[in-house]
């Protein structure tokens, strides 16, 4: 049936509106969602009852016609679903990168087994191999054993810890920090992924005590060793030497154990 050019005209369809098309709203943390597709509304003219009713379905096809020639209608999105042209520069809604590094330790290795009996004996004459772990608050992050004995008159103390950061940056800067502390100390190379000695000597009640101090880094762990020693016969110390060379070869010991604390 042939459409008159007054029908064509009555038939003419409003100009594209948005609320016809789909919308895609999103934000940062909103889902897109299309709002629903409104009717495609017809202007209504006082035509006559009988040609309104042939001219209906040449209107319905031209709404039909029109909505398919304004582009592809967008189905209602899948929950979940975002587009790539919804997607903000820059942002983006994948799952926090997960490619960092595990860190090296998880936790603390025992420390009183990071050094061996012989090394105590050595090191702290009639000390009982054993050792005694001292009380921790978190036995994961931190753990330190002791030995100590009185050998004559001769006194020897020897602490080993281990301390777990939550990262390897953080161990790092713990250790710089620790370092920058203890002034007129030197490098120890070859002791894990950084090593620090330091020797001092103070007196109290003319009682000279000499204590050395053995930092080391590897990876996410710190290695903290702490050798003095006094002689309450003489009130002198120990020499220099020899309780820096004994702090180091405790600490060496101590870095070869925490293979036992590997995450």
């Amino acid at each position: 049936m042939a459409v008159t050019g007054r029908a064509r005209t009555a038939l003419a369809l409003p100009p594209h509106r948005q609320s016809c098309d789909t919308v895609a709203l999103s934000t940062p943390r909103t889902p897109p969602y299309h709002l629903p597709h409104e009717k495609c509304a017809v202007r209504s003219f006082p035509l006559p009852l009988t040609l309104t009713a042939r001219l209906s379905p040449v209107a319905v096809l031209a709404c039909a016609g029109w909505a398919l020639t304004s582009g592809p209608v967008a189905p209602p999105a899948a929950a979940g679903h975002q587009t790539p042209q919804n997607t903000p520069a820059g942002s983006s809604s994948a799952a926090p990168s997960t490619t960092a590094a595990a860190n090296a330790y998880a936790t603390a290795p025992a420390p009183c087994a990071g050094v061996p009996g012989a090394t105590v004996k050595s090191l702290v004459p009639g000390a009982k191999t054993a050792g005694k772990e001292i009380p921790s608050t978190d036995t994961r992050l931190r753990r330190t054993c002791s030995w100590n004995a009185l050998h004559g008159y001769d006194y020897r103390w020897l602490d080993v810890s281990f301390e777990i950061s939550p990262s390897e940056q953080e161990a790092k800067k713990e250790y710089e920090q620790r370092v920058a502390e203890r002034g007129g100390g030197g490098a120890v190379p070859g002791l894990g992924d950084g090593a620090y000695s330091v020797v001092n000597l103070t007196t109290e009640d003319k009682q000279e005590t000499r204590e050395g101090v053995v930092l080391a880094r590897v990876a996410n762990a710190l290695v903290v060793v702490t050798y003095s020693g006094s002689d309450f016969e003489s009130k002198k110390a120990p020499g220099t030497d020899e309780i820096n060379k004994g702090a180091i070869k405790a600490a060496k010991s101590a870095v070869a154990a925490l293979g036992g604390g590997r995450g």
